[in-house]
């Protein structure tokens, strides 16, 4: 059974044209780190984090060059194409930029505010949600540990030492961050915002603590859950320290949508964090967004060189092919695709797949068998293996999925 049936209960929320929550897929969102004041170069990593998989972008709006280049921001993506939503993300002025620039506060798709920056019962918090409900904009609450609202966790110390049995101040933070997304969600409502146009989130950079919050948060609403490890930090300790949080709240059910907040390599692509949050659900069996190729790591059996070039150049084959295949096949990002490296585990895992290779290994006779629907198809031989091995995707995917 699919993990999707046990998708935690959840209220679905209107993100411009993407559903979060509900029944719907989960979604994948990222943010980019231009000034969102250059409008070129903002538009530029938009699209580009669109066309990467994006469901939804935040951008910064931090200052009035900013929220004046919001507008133009969406004109310049509308007419490229780019229909993919837009989240402002709003600390400390929110409310005076979004009063002052009203196209601004038009032109975005969703806000993002966080009760430690904004407060939770001042005039800020009350003012953004009040142009919420007047622009019929959803907000997201976000949580961060780092900025927590330091009047509600000094109430709650406070009340705390007063106890028979005072919890840590690990646990009071765990409490406190729950207290502070759902009295906010509480007030948001009571100034007029409806429930579904709330999205809450609470993030830390701990893998266990993150989980346990989540897990706590997700019994005390409906509200629709974005997921991320804040802070994740850079390469392969992000990635990891990422995946591990989420797939464990994953796998019970509870999220909505994802980002992967990854510091970027020096001169690192920014997409990076989308494919990252959509190997993630796409290994959890949640969504599928580009065919999956299974090869194994080699050994002292496998041809290393010729194996290891051939299984990248089928990764790099099916990327550059997926565009243009997702409009004209359906289905086919549910392909799988085995490139294994000799005869041990090769016909296995050919046979499972759609599609799949077992190369000859060390010593081994220069053949290579090819098997569809796990049947053998036809064997391979010769310097022109990898051309013809495209070939027969190819007429695979145009014959299956056309």
């Amino acid at each position: 059974m699919s993990l999707m049936n046990f998708r935690r209960n959840s209220t679905a929320v209107n993100v411009g044209k993407v559903s979060v929550g509900g029944h719907a897929p989960i979604v994948v969102q990222s943010m980019t780190n231009t000034d969102t004041a250059n409008v070129d170069k903002t538009v530029a990593q938009v699209s580009a984090l669109a066309n990467a998989g994006s469901e939804i972008v935040r951008i910064t709006v931090n200052n009035k060059n900013a929220a004046k280049a919001v507008p133009m921001i969406r004109e310049q993506l509308d007419r490229a194409g780019i229909d993919v939503p837009l989240v402002g993300d709003f600390h400390f002025n929110g409310n005076r930029l979004l009063k002052k620039y009203s196209e601004c506060a038009k032109a975005l798709d969703k806000y993002r505010i966080n009760p430690g920056n904004v407060g939770r019962g001042d005039k800020q918090f009350s003012e953004i949600i009040e142009i919420a409900c007047a622009e019929n904009k959803p907000v997201r609450i976000g949580v961060n540990w780092g900025s927590l609202d330091q009047d509600l966790l000094a109430r709650m110390l406070d009340e705390n030492s007063a106890t028979e049995h005072p919890k840590s101040l690990q646990e009071v933070m765990h409490d406190a961050l729950i207290a502070s997304a759902l009295e906010s969600a509480t007030l948001a409502e009571k100034i007029g915002l409806a429930h579904n146009k709330i999205i809450l989130s609470c993030k830390l950079s701990e893998v266990q603590p993150l989980v346990r919050v989540y897990r706590d948060l997700a019994k005390r609403c409906d509200y629709a859950l974005h997921l991320g490890l804040t802070e994740a930090g850079m390469g392969s300790k992000g990635i990891v320290a990422s995946t591990a949080a989420l797939a464990i709240l994953l796998q019970e059910g509870i999220g909505d949508t994802i980002r992967i907040s990854l510091t970027p390599e020096p001169g690192g692509a920014r997409t990076q964090e989308v494919i990252v949050a959509q190997q993630i659900l796409q290994m959890m069996g949640l969504r599928s967004f580009t065919p999956e190729v299974t090869s194994c790591p080699g050994c002292g059996r496998t041809t290393s060189e010729y194996f290891q070039y051939l299984a990248a150049d089928i990764e790099d084959y099916l990327k550059t092919k997926m565009p243009v295949w997702k409009q004209q096949y359906s289905g086919v990002e549910e392909m799988k695709v085995a490139v294994m490296g000799c005869v041990v585990n090769g016909p296995g895992e050919s046979k499972h797949a759609n599609i799949g290779i077992s190369l000859p290994g060390t010593g081994e006779a220069p053949v290579a068998p090819v098997y569809v629907d796990g049947d053998k198809f036809t064997t391979l031989k010769g310097e022109t293996i990898l051309e013809e091995f495209k070939t027969i995707l190819q007429e695979y995917v145009a014959q299956r999925y056309a």
